[in-house]
């Protein structure tokens, strides 16, 4: 089973929030805040944050943005994860990935059928790497964004978590570019 090792030192993770949305603004974005709430909460830094429509093209490129900055070491964004028209993100995101976390969405599944049963499956959210930044897409849901942070993303952003983390792999997802 998973575990904090408190003999090592927590390292903080530079991340960046995304809200998909056609009619929210900051004021309104309960997913984001609770986002940035427990980022900052749990000793991480609020890179940068943004909401922009639903737009594929506006999404994938803002995630290509904050993949070429040097200061961001994760992405995520909340919204657009649906089975409706307008629901891009995961198209976007996996427009820019380099490799998919495959069992993120299945551990998404799986924590979310424990909390609203067979809806589950109206969710497609999505993990990814792109040049060495590690994006995620989340439903719009403040209770989506809690569950995915609180049961799967505060771990894996942990340095302490064992047997295995995200973090300690950073300075190897960019290592075949370092190979040419």
């Amino acid at each position: 089973m998973s575990r904090i090792d408190e003999s090592k030192e927590f390292i903080p993770v530079r991340i960046a929030v995304l809200t998909v949305s056609d009619s929210r603004s900051l004021a309104e974005d309960r997913s984001g805040d609770t986002l940035v709430g427990r980022i900052e909460g749990a000793g991480h830094i609020l890179a940068d944050r943004k909401i922009i429509p639903d737009e594929r093209a506006e999404i994938a490129e803002q995630l290509r943005a904050w993949c070429a900055d040097p200061d961001i070491d994760v992405v995520i964004s909340t919204g657009g994860t649906g089975l409706t028209g307008r629901d891009v993100s995961v198209e976007a995101h996996r427009d820019v990935y380099e490799k998919e976390i495959d069992a993120f969405g299945t551990v998404f599944t799986i924590v979310s059928m424990n909390k609203i049963g067979t809806s589950a499956v109206q969710s497609r959210a999505t993990g990814g790497v792109a040049n060495g930044t590690y994006l995620f897409a989340l439903p719009g849901s403040p209770g989506a964004c809690k569950d995915a942070w609180d049961e799967i993303l505060s771990l894996q952003l942990d340095y302490r978590h064992r047997p295995c983390n995200f973090v300690e792999i950073f300075p190897r997802l960019t290592e075949h570019q370092r190979r040419k």
